[in-house]
């Protein structure tokens, strides 16, 4: 069998990606030197992905990025940095990460921006590691802008060419006159925003108004709220902090998810895209409604004794953070009532804008089901009539709304799916998981959303599952975060040979 994939010119960009890698991790490399700890897991990181990624690199001179090499490319990659990030916890040898399955489960955790975590004590790892484990999630932040203006786009993936109300290459093409350029324009507002995140969450401890708000901390909570990861150093997540830091990290966290093309307009001063942006007004509407539903059903349960601002910020923090797949928590929600638990898992399959670092099935995917369903209902009694479905005043094409559904379709069979595999194999070992602690999961893991419930709850750990529920869930985040289509399409043997 002849195969009709230039798979060197993949493997080629891979390794150069692999290169690159080397240089964030300069960064815990130079915080354990500074500290006198161990530097030798970052020293052999940094040698493996050098080495790797250069014979990787060498494969082949001449780049020529088709479709099909592209599919194989973006697997690859959040495969391969996946490997290499997990490294350092094995080397390290410490706690519950030294295992290599939990390791590669933090490390795929990590770069897919998820958030689900093997950890169980964070005191036992040096500050070096979790920086790592902070930096790979905003790496993975990163990567997928990358990856959704440069690659996804281009495909035409499951309607990932749809960007605010129009293709997104067109979008694209209105900011610079080169896709690599605009790359860089959103980088560079990425980190932008990185840096202003730093900035307050430092300065409102400098003020006293976040005493326990560390230089540290300031540091790996923006990293990790900007990619809406939700990865914490703290065991309590962000309910260590105070109320002030809570909010701050609700706007940062919508902001995350927010189409950063649509940022990047509004800094432009075309105010105007916001007024214009059904998607745009779809998320925040989501936002509004679910937190008043959760926060209606705490005050109902008086679940806070009429604490009205603890209420409202604990209502609003979850819903944000559930619903833009962030994944962080202001207090533990596997004690709220069963309603309010039933909201916030609702939330899990809404996702933010695209465009944005987010995760899940995403709000624009969603508008264009709604938006078609109420279509087909129109013509279903006005045959006759012809009427497309618009957004944000512009026609979207037939075959983009038929990419919509079935992505939508696809990824809620996954999701049943999963769920089914997780009731298996946790009765198979004697595991104990309830159904809707098994729904939980699966939509945690698979739509890259970090926490679910129960023993998959926001102060639990994912370590108590059994390790082939762990390799699964593994393979799901990886699934999951880049958009399901290019693993599908490397299983089809026509990609190979025709």
């Amino acid at each position: 069998m002849r195969i009709r994939v230039d798979w060197r010119t993949s493997c080629s960009l891979v390794g150069t990606v692999l290169k690159w890698l080397s240089v964030p991790l300069l960064l815990p490399l130079a915080l354990a030197a500074y500290e006198a700890e161990d530097v030798v897991p970052f020293l052999l990181t940094i040698a493996v992905t050098v080495a790797v990624g250069t014979l990787l690199e060498r494969l082949t001179d001449e780049r020529d990025l088709g479709n099909r090499e592209a599919f194989l490319m973006v697997s690859l990659t959040w495969l391969s940095v996946a490997l290499v990030g997990a490294i350092p916890f094995v080397a390290a040898g410490e706690g519950a990460l030294a295992h290599p399955i939990n390791a590669l489960f933090e490390s795929m955790s990590g770069i897919t921006t998820t958030g689900a975590t093997a950890a169980v004590d964070f005191s036992v790892h040096s500050r070096a590691i979790l920086l790592w484990r902070q930096l790979i999630q905003w790496l993975g932040g990163l990567g997928i802008l990358i990856l959704a203006t440069a690659i996804l786009s281009q495909l035409g993936v499951a309607g990932a060419q749809l960007m605010e109300t129009e293709s997104q290459t067109r979008n694209v093409n209105r900011l610079t006159p080169k896709i690599s350029n605009t790359a860089q324009l959103l980088w560079s507002l990425y980190i932008g925003l990185t840096l202003l995140l730093i900035g307050i969450l430092y300065g409102l401890g400098l003020v006293g108004a976040a005493p326990n708000m560390t230089p540290f901390d300031a540091v790996a909570h923006a990293f990790t709220t900007i990619s809406t990861s939700g990865f914490s150093p703290r065991g309590e997540s962000l309910g260590a902090f105070a109320p002030i830091v809570q909010w701050t990290v609700t706007v940062f966290m919508a902001i995350g998810a927010t189409s950063f093309v649509l940022i990047y307009l509004v800094l432009q001063g075309d105010f105007e895209r916001l007024r214009e942006s059904d998607e745009f007004r779809f998320y925040l509407g989501v936002l509004a409604f679910f937190s008043v539903g959760v926060v209606a059903i705490l005050f109902s349960d008086g679940t806070y004794a009429g604490d009205v601002e603890r209420t409202i910020r604990h209502g609003v923090f979850q819903v944000v953070s559930i619903t833009t797949t962030t994944g962080y928590a202001s207090t533990d929600f596997n004690v709220w009532s069963s309603p309010a638990k039933h909201l916030l898992f609702i939330c899990m399959f809404i996702g933010g804008m695209a465009g944005s670092t987010t995760c899940s099935i995403k709000a624009l995917r969603w508008l264009i089901v709604l938006k078609g369903f109420r279509r087909d209902l129109f013509v279903a009694s006005h045959p006759s009539v012809v009427k497309p479905v618009r957004l944000s005043g512009d026609v979207v094409d037939e075959q983009t709304i038929r990419d919509v559904y079935a992505y939508t379709l696809i990824s809620l069979v996954f999701f049943i799916a999963t769920t089914v595999f997780l009731v298996f194999d946790s009765s198979r070992v004697g595991f104990q998981l309830t159904e809707f602690e098994a729904l939980g999961a699966a939509a945690a893991t698979f739509f890259n959303i970090g926490p679910g419930f129960g023993v998959a709850g926001p102060y639990e750990t994912y370590e108590v599952f059994p390790e082939s529920t762990k390799v699964a869930m593994i393979l799901l985040m990886w699934i999951g975060r880049i958009e399901i289509i290019p693993v599908l399409v490397l299983l089809t043997p026509s990609y190979w040979r025709s």
